[in-house]
């Protein structure tokens, strides 16, 4: 220990003095770089002056942040899109603010009837009175070919008798100026999302109301091509029917069996008529429109219950519930014109006969058969005197009956698939539209 002691000690007063290095020898630990020079004035000897640096630019004004509380997150592809629409520095013109995306205007040709033809023109303003006839329609007229799918509905305006209203599977409203020369397209409304079932006219304007799949009804000003109000309900809209009596009431009926009394005044519900029914095939006024008859699609054992009721409209309450006891359902019904009766077409392939009075029973020997219906839900329409009946057939064609005898008088052949709506006009009376499965129209006269 002594020995290491003197070898690792401390270095006495009498040890020798730890030799100096020499200037240019490398410590053991390499000193801090030395610090770059600043060109100060005098500058150092060996170095050049530096170079003039630019005046800087002043920065352009702008917008004081928000305050902390109001600022939200800006993800980078915000900050991407707001770089890409500022115009670039230094540009003189500014980019062009960007164009809104262009939507198909409805109005696509005109609702007047200057372009019509003569003889249709002066029939127009010289209607004929009220039960009168002057032939059956036999040749077809005009074929009106723009919906790309089935045609469920038509109807023709009784203001303006050249305008023929259409409703399509193919979610659109169309309004044609039938005898047009130029152009038979008048109005195509795309306001429904889904199927339009029905679709009828205003009585003394020229507003039309329709109903869809997508659970709404809709009225729109026809004249200028714009929806005024929406019906929303809560179940899909398969018929729709203005009040005879007043136009400011109309009656929808859906899927779920609900029947509502609509004011298009308030946009609300006034009466509702529901027997836990199915779904509603068609409804019908009596010409007072006090009461009116409804059709429906009853899935229960005992289908003799409420496949056609009739209503009393003010105190909401059925008048009768058992009218028709055959086993078979009937997409439509018609009041008579004249007399106190009205019919039902059958999925028995026929269409009864119905007295509109108390107990409403079914004259069962009378009826008109021949036409077919298997299950396609086929409409038939009085003529204007009531002496005619005209339905559609599954077969394409348009029937003609005798309505006091019930005899089939004859047939046209309207499409080669199924025919499934007839409307004669509301004023000439040897016209009557027809529509069907093939998304085509066919006018005869």
């Amino acid at each position: 220990m002594d020995l290491l002691s003197a070898a690792y000690g401390a270095n006495s007063d009498d040890d020798d003095p730890a030799p100096s290095w020499p200037a240019t020898a490398l410590p053991s630990v390499a000193p801090p770089p030395a610090k770059r020079p600043r060109w100060e004035s005098p500058p150092y000897p060996g170095y050049p002056p530096p170079p003039p640096l630019p005046a800087p630019r002043p920065a352009p004004p702008q917008a004081p942040p928000p305050p902390l509380a109001g600022r939200r997150y800006v993800s980078k592809r915000e900050r991407a899109l707001l770089a890409a629409s500022q115009p670039p520095v230094g540009s003189a013109a500014p980019l062009p603010p960007p164009v809104a995306p262009e939507f198909d205007s409805p109005v696509v040709g005109s609702l007047t009837d200057s372009n019509i033809r003569d003889d249709i023109l002066h029939s127009l303003r010289c209607q004929p009175k009220p039960g009168s006839t002057n032939g059956s329609p036999w040749k077809l007229s005009v074929s009106l070919t723009s919906h790309t799918r089935a045609v469920n509905s038509v109807d023709w305006s009784p203001s303006h008798g050249h305008l023929l209203a259409s409703a399509g599977m193919d979610h659109t409203v169309r309004v044609w100026n039938v005898w047009n020369s130029e152009n038979t397209t008048a109005r195509v409304f795309k306001y429904h999302t889904a199927a339009v079932k029905d679709v009828k006219w205003s009585h003394h304007r020229p507003f039309l109301l329709s109903g869809g799949l997508d659970c709404s009804s809709r009225l729109v000003d026809a004249e200028v091509g714009k929806e005024i109000t929406v019906f929303k309900e809560d179940q899909p809209v398969e018929v729709i029917k203005f009040i005879p009596s007043n136009s400011n009431l109309f009656l929808s009926g859906g899927t779920k069996g609900s029947l509502r009394l609509w004011d298009i005044r308030t946009g609300l519900t006034t009466k509702e008529f529901n027997r836990n029914l199915g779904t509603i095939l068609d409804v019908e006024f009596g010409a007072d429109g006090k009461q009116f008859i409804c059709s429906t699609d009853t899935t229960r054992s005992n289908v003799s219950e409420n496949t056609i009721i009739v209503w009393d409209i003010l105190r909401e309450v059925p008048l009768s519930n058992q009218v028709y006891t055959e086993a078979f359902t009937c997409p439509c019904v018609r009041y008579h014109p004249y007399e106190a009766s009205f019919v039902a077409q059958s999925n028995g392939n026929y269409i009864a006969i119905f007295s509109a009075r108390p107990p409403y029973k079914l004259d069962r020997y009378r009826r008109f058969e021949g036409h077919g219906v298997w299950g396609f839900p086929i409409k038939c329409s009085f003529s204007l005197s009531g002496r005619e009946l005209a339905s559609g057939s599954s077969d394409g064609c348009i029937y003609f009956y005798d309505y006091k005898s019930s005899r089939f008088l004859r047939k046209i052949e309207a499409f080669k698939e199924a025919c499934t709506y007839v409307s004669y006009h509301p004023v000439l009376p040897n016209v009557i539209a027809s529509c069907g499965w093939t998304g085509e129209i066919s006018v005869f006269e």
